[in-house]
């Protein structure tokens, strides 16, 4: 029973940055609000030809078909007063495989939510008493974990960012759709490799103030116990 509490409470521990993490991304590809700051930070308008009602357009487009059960997707804007496909197939193709990897995010972020509360209200109104104090203990061991995680993946963006992204694109997709040109594919104009950079950072940085919220509020209760224990 002992080695079942210890096993439960590691998987705690190291659920907590996949929940934080996949929460994160997650917040990212349905923020509209990213996806604007992107379009006028990198000049989307000019490079596209595209009105900003149509990046409107074009994001919302994108978000719905994340979240929706449709296999391709399909959008279509107006340029030079006549309606057309933004994406070929080639692009089509791709943005199946990326919202392949976005429901594997929604499933990470599902998994680890109901493990994460599963455990938390045991410790909290079954158990009580000395599992109130485990469960603060594991939530500063995960955010730390989280932090040093962060940490590592911040390192690695400044020192190489162009590399970083290439390995992702190697072991995420098996196959080369993913190699798009930026003089003809919108999705490449729309999306530029800065655009990443700054969304990487955005998860980076909303995981980590996430465990700094939560390690915080736990090294806090752990605090507080002690001072009335001594």
């Amino acid at each position: 029973m002992k080695i079942l509490s210890i096993i439960a409470k590691w998987l705690f521990v190291l659920s907590l940055p996949v929940l934080l993490l996949t929460a994160a991304i997650s917040t990212a590809f349905n923020s509209a609000w990213l996806y604007r700051y992107g379009f006028q930070k990198y000049d989307v308008g000019s490079v596209t030809g595209l009105a900003d009602s149509e990046l409107e357009k074009v994001a919302a487009g994108l978000i719905s078909y994340f979240n929706s059960g449709e296999e391709h997707i399909d959008v279509t804007v107006m340029k030079d007063g006549k309606p057309f496909a933004l994406f070929n197939q080639r692009e089509v193709s791709h943005l199946k495989d990326v919202k392949g990897l976005v429901w594997l995010d929604y499933r990470l972020l599902l998994g680890t939510l109901i493990y994460t509360l599963g455990y938390s209200g045991v410790c909290l109104f079954w158990r009580k008493g000395r599992y109130r104090r485990r469960l603060a203990l594991g939530v500063v061991e995960g955010s730390g974990i989280t932090l040093a995680i962060m940490l590592a993946l911040g390192l690695s963006m400044l020192l190489n960012f162009d590399r970083l992204f290439l390995q992702f694109h190697l072991i995420s997709f098996a196959n080369d759709f993913w190699q798009l040109d930026p003089s003809r594919d919108y999705l490449i104009m729309l999306f530029p490799q800065g655009f990443w950079y700054d969304a990487a950072l955005f998860c980076a940085l909303g995981t980590a103030g996430m465990a700094v919220v939560l390690g915080g509020v736990a090294w806090g209760y752990l605090a507080r116990l002690r001072v009335f224990q001594d």
